[in-house]
């Protein structure tokens, strides 16, 4: 049998239940835009990974690089992963996880540089500051290489096995819109990101 201080506790649990759908019905969230999401399809490939899907510069807007620094290891022979890209002036870190002794090293034109050897346990860094594709190598193993694809705005995804990609927290508006993959060209559009929902696209490239 419920007493009467249980009936008053229900009482007001319901109350506060009603209030907050009332809320929810009359004050909703306010809508916020969820960027750009897609597919990417690249003709005669295996599959459409490691594309690289990012906004160009946006006229007057500066943004600040991210503190902690991304990561590229060096693990069973092989950049790990294959193709990241970073916002300019990001701090990149290579560890070298492997038996063997590596070099990071980059022939790109403006953005070349050499880190030298170094032993498993080791790690060396180096920040990005030009926007671009920067292409790592290894003088040790010639069979190593990665890209990082340095962007000016803080915009950007990279595509799966399926070519999917997501890219949150774009702010309502007009832009121009890239693709980066290492055996086509890039593909170029204007996008309109909505109010409230994400702009939604199929690119093809490759073709």
């Amino acid at each position: 049998m419920l007493t009467i201080g249980s009936h008053c506790g229900l009482g007001r649990v319901a109350s506060r239940v009603l209030v907050l759908l009332l809320a929810a019905l009359f004050y909703p969230a306010p809508s916020r835009a969820d960027g750009i999401e897609g597919r990417v399809a690249v003709a005669r490939a295996r599959d459409n990974r490691d594309v690289v899907v990012y906004l160009e510069r946006i006229a007057g807007k500066t943004f600040t690089p991210p503190t902690a620094p991304v990561v590229i290891d060096q693990k069973n022979l092989a950049f790990q992963p294959h193709v990241v890209p970073v916002l300019v002036g990001t701090r990149v870190t290579f560890p070298n996880s492997d038996e063997v002794r590596h070099n990071v090293f980059s022939p790109t034109k403006g953005a070349a540089f050499d880190l030298g050897s170094y032993p498993l346990g080791s790690s060396r860094s180096r920040a990005f500051d030009v926007p671009g594709v920067v292409t790592l190598l290894c003088n040790v193993h010639a069979e190593m290489s990665a890209y990082v694809v340095v962007t000016e705005p803080p915009y950007f995804a990279v595509t799966d096995r399926e070519g999917h990609f997501s890219m949150p927290a774009v702010p309502p508006g007009h832009y121009q819109l890239a693709t980066w993959y290492e055996r086509a060209r890039p593909v170029r559009q204007a996008v309109d990101v909505p109010e409230g929902r994400p702009a939604t696209l199929v690119i093809e490239i490759g073709k």
